[in-house]
């Protein structure tokens, strides 16, 4: 039985973080619900700890909002939130762009594009987890491939609070564009392109701006 041992506190807590925040990105928890850490835990089936540490966590990083001894809840989705982060997300894709482009196999271009086909599948199906998930994969391969570190970390930490609303636009089908974007992408990729690489991505990231008032309207 050496090879069962406890499973780690910190586990415990990046489950729950990681379960309480793609409630709050795919709306299954609505923006104002109070949350409640005796109600989470159980139906995670964890214990109250991890789960308060998760909503520290979820805290700090903008998806909850907590008043000492009175309530936690979920943020509204407020434009100039979304435009910040969308802002430093966009930063940090560039950043990975430039650095990633003279880096890249053929391999890696092939990978973006069957992201790209998976994504313009998922978008003409409406299946917007599917989309997404393909959305990242096509990106992670830029940043991926260029090592940073800080660049990785910031970009996780800052997309959730776009994901929200990034969901609900996929949902009414204003994506399309998206991989008419991504082909351009990966064509300055194929091509070895930087400068052209991270002019898209900037385009791609600007597009984002559009989502504004989807966000006054979702805080109201």
């Amino acid at each position: 039985m050496e090879a069962i041992r406890p499973v780690r506190r910190t586990l415990l807590r990046d489950r729950a973080y990681e379960a309480i925040r793609d409630a709050i990105v795919a709306g299954e928890i609505e923006p104002g619900a109070v949350v409640r850490d005796a109600e989470l835990a159980e139906r995670l089936g964890l214990s109250r700890a991890p789960v308060r540490e998760a909503f520290s966590r979820l805290v700090d990083e903008g998806l909850l909002e907590s008043k000492p001894q009175s309530y936690t809840r979920v943020t509204p989705v407020v434009a100039s939130d979304v435009r910040d982060a969308a802002a430093v997300v966009g930063a940090m894709h560039e950043l990975a762009t430039r650095v990633a482009v003279p880096r890249l196999f053929a391999a890696d271009v092939e990978a973006m594009r069957a992201a790209n086909e998976r994504f313009t599948e998922a978008v003409r199906a409406g299946d917007v987890d599917t989309a997404l998930r393909a959305d990242d994969e096509l990106h992670d391969v830029l940043v991926r491939v260029s090592r940073n570190r800080a660049a990785a970390a910031t970009i996780t930490r800052y997309t959730p609070l776009i994901r929200r609303l990034e969901r609900r636009r996929f949902g009414e089908g204003g994506n399309c564009r998206s991989a008419g974007l991504h082909e351009r992408l990966i064509e300055a990729c194929a091509a070895g392109d930087v400068d052209e690489a991270v002019r898209v991505t900037a385009e791609i990231w600007r597009s984002l701006a559009d989502m504004d008032a989807l966000a006054d309207e979702e805080a109201h």
